[in-house]
């Protein structure tokens, strides 16, 4: 790899995804404005932001590639963010009990002349949820930082009856597959001997 790979995003989730693919990385944040423009549906929400979060850290390092992410929960049009607390956690889950929600996750590579970014969708099915067992998983898992208020990587697995998905990483932020084919498109692939 010639040009230095950057992952525009302070969480520790796509970090951990990107570890899986063994290259050299460095993360930045990108200090981005993540707030929706006026009648922005999710999908688009979270396509702009990703593009944005890896043109801000690309404009301080034109020499790398840098990779943008950013995943939106949309419930019938309407984004569903981060709780941010136990009792909006509880309020969501409630919510999402026996609904799908189509997380959005956009993706973006920018580097030295390029720029791509793509979306990928993944539905998931909530089962009916108790108010007690919504309780009980917030105990066991207070999934506060996470769009939805559940972790599909954890306990928040079971909180479901379905994923339905291409790319399985997007729903944890940060979709491998789709990642990897831009990173050859861009000559840069994890299998390749250094």
């Amino acid at each position: 790899m010639t040009a230095p790979l950057i992952l525009a995003s302070t969480s520790r989730y796509r970090r951990e995804l990107l570890e899986r693919l063994h290259l050299p990385f460095t993360v930045q944040a990108p200090h981005t404005d993540e707030t929706p423009l006026p009648g922005e549906a999710p999908a688009a929400l979270a396509q702009r932001l990703a593009l944005a979060k890896a043109q801000a850290v690309a404009a301080l390092h034109p020499d790398a590639w840098v990779i943008g992410s950013d995943q939106v929960a949309d419930l019938d049009g309407e984004p569903i963010g981060k709780p941010g607390d136990i009792a909006r956690a509880q309020a969501q889950l409630a919510r999402l009990s026996g609904r799908t929600v189509v997380f959005q996750t956009g993706l973006a590579l920018v580097g030295p002349g390029s720029q791509r970014s793509l979306l990928v969708p993944v539905r998931v099915r909530f089962r009916t949820l108790s108010l007690a067992a919504i309780a009980r998983y917030l105990t066991l898992e207070p999934a506060i930082d996470c769009a939805g208020s559940a972790k599909s990587e954890g306990l928040g697995i079971a909180l479901l009856d379905a994923i339905e998905s291409d790319d399985p990483t997007a729903l944890i932020g940060l979709p491998l597959i789709a990642l990897g084919r831009l990173l050859r498109e861009a000559g840069i692939d994890p299998l390749d001997a250094a």
